[in-house]
């Protein structure tokens, strides 16, 4: 190839670089390894992520998944199918997304779902963005979060919003019970132009929804909700939360059907009463027939400024994540809401017996007292770190440490049980817990 275009070596090739611009050495980047090598280092990376027992959730949550969602998935013909640029030669994608649209819309009780965007964290980003623009009432960028929404979630919607200046402030927490305390809540200064709840909580514990929302109406600002679609199949839908509902519903959309995979590639959810459809990002299917009345499917709502002004776009993230949609659709058309019914059931039931269990060790006691979905914090008499460490050496993950983003908890622990985990595994997580506890030193 060199020899074709006339360029002597590599670095002919790229001369135009400045040579004080080249980097000669990658510290910390190992020597070249061959093929079987690399093929021994990947196989004993992945059996890292096997075997052991996990009681982590904290926006991502390993479910069973039915082994044909993937088998499908991963067929070429939908492994390959991206984006329908092309709607009329896009038929199946777009009757998948348009299926999983009419599924989500079902689950959140809103009237339209877009498909999709990268992930839950960048969907409460879009979620405000998309709040300023459609509250038009509303001069303000100022956003209030209850205490229960995922920090990590509010730093990603911070990075990302900061630029167009819009604002985030914290509602007041009831350390007793684990959700936003209405007694205290009142607005100082400019309203606001959105406020967000988090059902369940990231704490797992289930908010007054129906109080928050009509009280942010008689704000002036929009209700956006981040929701588990798990807990959807058993919890009220946000379209119905209150007098008017919610206005917008996102989320992460993992737990339907995507493994946990080592932290990826999730999907993020979203869905909004048709009033403000306009200002959705991303991409919307519809139903339609042709010429002949025959039915078909096309993109719909969809600006051209997605493609040829990107400074005048409503997103330039609403990417559709399709082969995580696909799995989507097919996990909740296998299970049906009967069976994801009993998938939300079963890890309420679990985590209820797990925190039973664990809450009756010394030194060991539930934080809140509100009911919680399938998560729990609980406090600690120590430091959560050596807890954790000497529970991953009986190779169970045994929670997330919440000390460092909620450090007026105390030290607490926040864990998770789903449909995944038997009464055995539970057994052998308070019984290892337990010994991690005598064999720790509690704070004087």
């Amino acid at each position: 190839m060199l020899r074709a275009i006339g360029a002597g070596s590599i670095d002919e090739l790229f001369d135009e670089i400045p040579r004080d611009l080249l980097i000669r050495d990658l510290d910390g980047v190992p020597a070249a390894l061959s093929e079987m090598e690399i093929s021994r280092l990947m196989r004993a990376r992945a059996a890292e992520d096997r075997g052991a027992l996990c009681f982590i959730g904290a926006g991502a949550y390993e479910h069973h998944i039915p082994t044909v969602v993937w088998d499908i998935a991963t067929r070429g013909e939908f492994y390959s199918a991206y984006t329908p640029y092309q709607a009329e030669a896009s038929q199946g994608t777009l009757q998948t997304i348009y299926e999983y649209q009419t599924m989500i819309t079902s689950l959140t009780g809103l009237d339209v779902s877009n498909a999709s965007l990268y992930d839950g964290a960048s969907g409460l980003a879009e979620a405000t963005l998309m709040a300023v623009r459609a509250n038009r009432k509303s001069k303000s960028k100022r956003v209030l979060l209850a205490s229960g929404v995922n920090a990590t979630y509010r730093k990603v919607a911070q990075a990302i919003t900061a630029s167009q200046g819009l604002t985030f402030e914290t509602l007041p927490l009831d350390t007793a019970s684990g959700i936003t305390d209405l007694s205290k809540m009142k607005i100082d200064g400019e309203p606001p132009v959105a406020i967000v709840i988090q059902q369940p909580s990231f704490f797992g514990t289930l908010e007054q929804v129906d109080a928050l929302t009509d009280w942010t109406h008689e704000q002036g600002a929009l209700l956006i909700a981040i929701v588990n679609p798990t807990s959807l199949a058993v919890l009220k839908a946000p379209g119905n939360w209150g007098a008017e509902g919610a206005d917008i519903a996102c989320g992460e959309g993992q737990p339907l059907g995507v493994p946990l995979s080592s932290g990826g590639p999730y999907f993020g959810i979203m869905a909004c009463k048709q009033k403000i459809v306009r200002q959705m990002p991303g991409r919307i299917v519809g139903r339609t027939t042709d010429l002949d009345g025959k039915p078909g499917f096309t993109l719909t709502l969809q600006a051209r400024e997605q493609h040829i002004r990107r400074s005048k776009a409503t997103s330039n993230i609403c990417t559709n994540q399709g082969l995580m949609v696909t799995a989507a659709t097919i996990y909740m058309s296998l299970l049906g809401p009967r069976g994801l019914r009993r998938v939300a059931l079963t890890s309420v039931r679990q985590t209820a017996k797990l925190a039973g269990m664990i809450s009756a060790i010394d030194g060991i006691e539930k934080a809140f007292s509100a009911p919680h979905f399938h998560e729990v914090v609980l406090r600690l008499d120590r430091p959560v770190g050596p807890v954790l460490e000497a529970l991953a050496a009986n190779n169970i993950l045994g929670g997330l440490d919440l000390t460092s983003d909620y450090p007026e908890l105390g030290h607490a622990l926040l864990v998770c049980a789903t449909e995944t985990k038997t009464d055995a595994d539970l057994e052998s997580y308070a019984a290892a817990l337990e010994n991690a506890m005598c064999n720790s030193q509690a704070k004087t």
